[in-house]
């Protein structure tokens, strides 16, 4: 069980087959993995041995296709880093994995002196301007002297992915090759064509969009790339390369259909949409419906931990009459190598329509929490891993999930944890108590909501307390509202605020609903 074998299996297939589109690059297969071949025995060279780090701070491309590829080549662990994060937050990650290469582009190699500090990790340079003093040419080590596969596999740990902390502190997932192929077995009822294009428009270091790259290239599929998310750089992307296939989050959704020139592209390529991680309210589901004629949604729903799929709403349940509706809703079934209960506190079974917690077992499990053993026995208990979600199954076994167990906000498909956002806002000065929590939005799902008490005799302005968070945490973790009040926030018993209270005016009328 490796992950090099299914590039191996693809180039023995269909060795002339366009594998990456990026814009006017065009690699076959047997390019690829060529290129592969050379980048692992450059880093080996360099002296990564099996089982290091290797961190990627980048944007899409076809490179970061190669990487995922190249990295287990080399025997190295791949360490996907969060585009959206702060100087020092993408150092926290570095120094908590103890990654000791580091590859960037033209996004994050002038960010470099500002995040390293006192780090001296090797840096390769995987942009298309000039190559900066101090970084290792990407394109010069693909010119090296190939070597042979490391051979790792089965329970080898393949990447270490990192989530939002509740205590402030980022997890790192680890997620084995065997984890790896075992969501690329359940991604085979989402991509299957052997001839189809998809579209990576969705960050790659996230799990939404990793989770169809080995199966994209188990089908012998093309894979193009943008460098990130822009309504006018997919639709574009779309008609360029025709694109079949491609996974967005309902706020990527969201903007494409109200872009304005969506019309004047041709869309007629696209097949199918994949959508997840984050909610994707009714009424802009129907409005896809309408506005994209021909295309079959399907929803995802998982997390990291479960690298990621746990179960699928199939095309067929995406309607509104007939036998098949009522379920648009929900989340779907468990895929083929997953089993899913929803479980009471003392983790047994409750009754279909009963709200519980939702606890996944199979091969896709994660091995663990990087360097948390604590947090992993906690999250991982007989097998089977805690996701934190509550939620319900009907009597045909199609999940619904109704809310977050942990305070977690999920804003256009990124997970925010409000103890880390409530962490910032407490450093300030001025401020007493503070509540962060997820409100309904339009454009992102949920936006982050805080409500603060200043100290007595102090005062500061809203303006003052997101500025104030920006310089701590990444932008789409702070606030995008607050509202100050004079009164002590509501507290329970045990003293914990209580944020159901402060919550609920907002969420009157709404149906809180996370995918």
């Amino acid at each position: 069980m490796q992950i090099t074998r299914v590039l191996n299996d693809v180039v023995a297939r269909k060795p002339d087959g366009i594998a990456t589109c990026c814009g006017s690059r065009r690699r076959t297969w047997t390019t690829l993995a060529a290129r592969v071949a050379r980048l692992a025995g450059a880093l080996r060279g360099m002296g990564v041995k099996p089982g290091d780090r290797v961190a990627i701070w980048a944007l899409n491309s076809d490179r970061y296709v190669e990487l995922y590829y190249a990295l287990p080549w080399a025997g190295a662990v791949a360490v996907p880093i969060n585009t959206r994060l702060a100087p020092a937050e993408v150092r926290m990650i570095l120094e908590d994995s103890d990654s000791e290469t580091l590859v960037v582009d033209d996004m994050s190699a002038p960010l470099v002196a500002a995040t390293l500090g006192g780090l001296e990790p090797r840096l390769i340079y995987a942009g298309d301007g000039p190559v900066p003093a101090g970084t290792l040419s990407y394109e010069a080590l693909t010119e090296s002297t190939p070597v042979s596969d490391a051979g790792r596999g089965g329970e080898d740990l393949y990447g270490i992915f990192y989530t939002g902390g509740t205590t402030g502190r980022a997890k790192g997932v680890m997620l084995s090759h065997r984890n790896i192929l075992a969501n690329m077995a359940n991604a085979s009822l989402v991509f299957q064509r052997q001839d189809g294009v998809y579209l990576h428009a969705a960050p790659m270091f996230h799990l939404a969009d990793l989770g169809a790259t080995f199966q994209i290239t188990a089908a012998g599929g093309t894979h193009a790339t943008i460098p990130r998310f822009d309504p006018a750089d997919t639709l574009r992307a779309i008609a360029e390369y025709r694109v079949t296939d491609t996974v967005l989050v309902p706020t990527m959704i969201n903007m494409l259909l109200h872009f304005p020139g969506l019309g004047r592209y041709d869309r007629t390529s696209l097949k199918s949409i994949l959508y997840g991680a984050s909610p994707m309210p009714p009424a802009l589901m129907l409005r896809a419906f309408e506005a994209l004629p021909g295309v079959q949604f399907m929803q995802g729903y998982g997390m990291t931990e479960l690298s990621p799929l746990a179960t699928f709403l199939e095309p067929q349940h995406h309607v509104v009459d007939g036998p098949l509706s009522g379920k648009l809703k929900s989340a779907g079934k468990a895929v083929g190598t997953a089993e899913v209960r929803v479980v009471n506190e003392q983790d047994r079974p409750v009754p279909a329509g009963t709200i519980g917690e939702v606890v996944v077992r199979g091969p896709m499990v994660m091995q663990g929490y990087w360097k948390q053993p604590e947090l992993t026995a906690q999250t991982i208990r007989d097998g089977w891993m805690h996701t934190g979600d509550a939620g319900y199954m009907d009597e045909d076994g199609f999940l619904f999930i109704v809310d977050r167990v942990k305070d977690m906000i999920v804003s256009g498909g990124e997970n925010v944890y409000s103890v880390e956002v409530e962490a910032a806002i407490y450093a300030h000065p001025a401020v007493a108590m503070c509540a962060v929590f997820g409100i309904p939005s339009e454009r992102w799902g949920e936006s982050v909501h805080a409500v603060v008490v200043p100290k007595p005799g102090e005062t500061v302005t809203e303006l003052e307390l997101l500025d104030f968070c920006h310089s701590r945490i990444a932008g789409y973790k702070c606030p995008r509202s607050v509202a100050f009040q004079a009164e002590l926030l509501p507290i329970s018993g045990a003293g914990k605020i209580l944020k159901t209270d402060l919550r609920a005016p907002y969420w009157r009328g709404h149906t809180r609903r996370v995918n």
